[in-house]
């Protein structure tokens, strides 16, 4: 399989781009942020902990909407990849409908692919690239060269929570709006250390952070977050850039995730071991 082959520099954006071959906000102007708005008022460090503190606060929220996109940029090139679905945080299950951007012709739009996030696997349907239309593939996150950051075409709420754990020069932008409705959120922007996000890791996130740490060329990743009075994720904008091989210009991925409708519910179950695939996926050459 295309994301189990990738390995090394640029293996991740290698796969993320194997999933499309081989299927052929903000306002000023906002007040009164309670809690939240203490830790910015309180200084630096405070914000820079209430931003390492997201995982933990999403952990304990129950459940909520999803929505991503993920757009890839290499040379004139840009491909954007989109997504909708759930997340329940107390199972650390969600589950996204991938939409794919149409053929660079212009040609018809690909099958979207239902995917399933949980500990340590992503699985895919409607994968393409000779997987029957009613199995699924299961791919150990682990084992992935960016411990499925951006792979599977999405960042799960939770990994890009966990990835925050790394924050470091943390600043405090300003108060906003964001996300579904326009909630009122506290934005701060930063980077986060991949290794040292997998070090302070929940022991669920950490083989995959521990994976990205050693396959990714460029350990430091810039974010965008945005916080509600809560101290919950409300969207989360990160930049991955991974380094040309061979003098080739690099490739930029911007990956954002914004997370809606707290206590919505969210129903997911992983499929039967029968239902997964486990013959040889064609994967046609780029």
């Amino acid at each position: 399989m295309v994301v189990q082959r990738h390995r090394g520099r640029g293996g991740a954006v290698a796969a993320a781009s194997g999933l499309l071959v081989g299927l052929g906000l903000v306002s000023t102007g906002c007040s009164g942020m309670g809690a939240a708005a203490d830790d910015r008022g309180s200084g630096q460090a405070a914000g820079a902990a209430a931003v390492r503190r997201a995982a933990d606060v999403l952990a304990r929220s129950g459940s909520s909407r999803v929505r991503t996109s993920m757009e890839t940029a290499t040379g004139g090139t840009r491909v954007t990849i989109r997504g909708y679905g759930a997340f329940d945080y107390g199972r650390r299950l969600g589950r996204l409908r991938v939409v794919l951007p149409q053929d660079a012709a212009g040609g018809a739009e690909h099958r979207p692919v239902t995917e399933l996030l949980a500990p340590g696997a992503l699985y895919m349907k409607d994968r393409g690239a000779g997987v029957p239309p009613d199995k699924w593939v299961r791919v150990d996150t682990t084992g992935l060269a960016d411990g499925n950051l951006v792979t599977g075409g999405a960042t799960d709420p939770l990994s890009a929570a966990e990835l925050l754990r790394g924050a470091r020069e943390v600043t405090f932008v300003g108060e906003e709006r964001a996300g579904e409705g326009g909630v009122p959120v506290l934005h701060y922007r930063g980077t986060a250390d991949i290794a040292r996000a997998a070090a302070a890791a929940s022991p669920s996130a950490r083989g995959a952070l521990r994976a990205a740490a050693r396959g990714f060329s460029e350990r430091r990743v810039p974010f965008d977050v945005f916080l509600d009075e809560q101290g919950r994720l409300r969207k989360v904008r990160h930049r991955f850039t991974f380094s040309g091989g061979g003098g080739s210009a690099g490739t930029e991925v911007v990956s954002t995730t914004v997370l809606y409708g707290f206590g919505s519910g969210a129903t997911i179950e992983l499929p039967a071991e029968r239902d997964i695939y486990a013959g040889k996926i064609t994967v046609p050459e780029a």
